[in-house]
């Protein structure tokens, strides 16, 4: 695997294109994405209760159009989430807009949303400025690029990655973009991901691949707790590289697996660092532990406790509400065999030691949690699983950003 300059235009036969269409007050807001030829769609969603009108659309369409997806409307600014029977209207309309400038049909085009809650979509806009973007569409970096900025909300910065892989032979090549900043929860977030890539795969692979790779990237990540009515992740494959047609867990599924979850992982982490109002990039690292499971449960509440978040923020060494955290995972663990130690360049403290506290260095810890990546390494002695998760600190503009939201 080979990481390269790309975005979601550099797989073979695949054009986006962004433009400010007035959805939002300024800055781009609607991204488009083409497939020269259909593709196999696959898709992780949001597992709140509560979807929106985007998300149930692409759930039926990746189950019953999955080799015949043509393409994506992504706009910015309007979440059209809990919109009622209108928001799946809207959704239906923008998909045949789309449809009729593709030549193909509305159920072969997907839709995603992103933005304020509640607040139907403004149509007219929403056609005409897909009618106006839709010659724009180019295989160019700078399309790329483009698209990925039409999808961002409250994002500091664009989120793109494109990797190069032989397969049998042939090269592929998988791009990538992604946003989210805020509502951003372990099991998905306000978080949107869109990957192309011209691999020959087979949709039940390429299911299992995508699902495998979510499980400890996307879902593993934490910004502030709450999980978004939009969250998606879609893949688009065409084939286009000639690959022979992947259909087993065969050495070029591994490779092309691989290169998927570096995407994924790189994606995630870049959605944790740019976490509303955040300063600093948490991983934490669990080992030792009996279960996978409980492996994950450890790290997600450990990213996911609000006043570790804080003393993050603080650089305040309080290790007591890491153990805590763990405490209240669901996850069955000795607490006499926890293990903590706080890392950065600045170098590394042992905090509590086989359950015993550590009298530590206060100045040395505050200094190593003033870094801007932090990595808090939990060790216990029952067991060979581990995982790891990734979140930010909670500062005084996360505040200020959410005070305001739709304003």
């Amino acid at each position: 695997m080979e990481i390269i300059k790309g975005t979601i235009t550099t797989p073979k036969g695949f054009k986006a294109a962004g433009n400010f269409v007035g959805l939002k007050k300024e800055k781009k807001d609607l991204a488009l994405i083409l497939s020269e030829k259909p593709s196999i769609a696959s898709g992780c969603f949001t597992q709140n209760i509560v979807k929106a009108a985007p998300v149930l659309w692409d759930i039926e369409r990746v189950k019953t159009n999955n080799d015949k997806i043509k393409g994506i409307v992504i706009n910015s600014g309007n979440a059209n989430a809990c919109t009622g029977t209108q928001g799946i209207k809207d959704v239906e309309s923008t998909a045949e807009i789309f449809a009729d400038l593709a030549d193909c049909k509305k159920e072969n085009v997907l839709a995603c949303s992103t933005g304020v809650i509640g607040v139907n979509l403004p149509m007219d806009t929403l056609i005409k400025g897909i009618k106006d973007t839709f010659p724009l569409l180019s295989n160019s970096y700078e399309s790329g690029k483009a698209a990925s900025e039409a999808i961002i909300t409250t994002d500091t910065f664009t989120k793109n990655i494109c990797v190069e892989i032989e397969l049998s032979g042939k090269k592929a090549t998988i791009g990538g973009m992604a946003k989210g900043s805020g509502m951003i929860n372990p099991n998905m977030a306000t978080m949107l991901c869109f990957i192309t890539t011209d691999v020959n795969i087979s949709k039940k692979m390429l299911d299992k691949a995508l699902n495998e790779c979510i499980t400890d990237t996307f879902n593993m990540i934490c910004v502030d707790g709450d999980t978004s009515t939009n969250d998606t992740v879609l893949v688009l494959a065409n084939g286009m590289a000639e690959n022979p047609e992947i259909t087993d867990e065969n050495d070029d599924y591994k490779i092309f697996k691989e290169a998927l979850f570096h995407i994924n992982k790189t994606l995630a982490i870049a959605c944790a660092r740019d976490g509303e109002g955040a300063t600093k990039l948490m991983e934490v690292n669990i080992s030792g532990v009996k279960t996978k499971s409980d492996a994950r449960k450890i790290a997600n509440s450990v990213v996911s406790s609000n006043l570790f978040k804080a003393a993050l923020f603080g650089a305040d060494a309080n290790w007591g509400r890491v153990l805590c955290a763990m405490g209240y995972s669901g996850a069955d663990f000795n607490p006499n065999l926890v293990t903590i130690t706080f890392k950065s360049k600045q170098g590394e403290i042992i905090l509590i030691d086989n359950g015993t506290p550590i009298v530590f260095d206060e100045e040395k810890a505050s200094k190593i949690l003033k870094e801007t990546d932090i990595y808090i390494n939990i060790t216990l002695k029952e067991g060979t699983e581990s995982a790891t998760a990734w979140g930010c600190d909670l500062t005084y503009d996360y505040v200020k950003i959410n005070g305001d939201y739709r304003s």
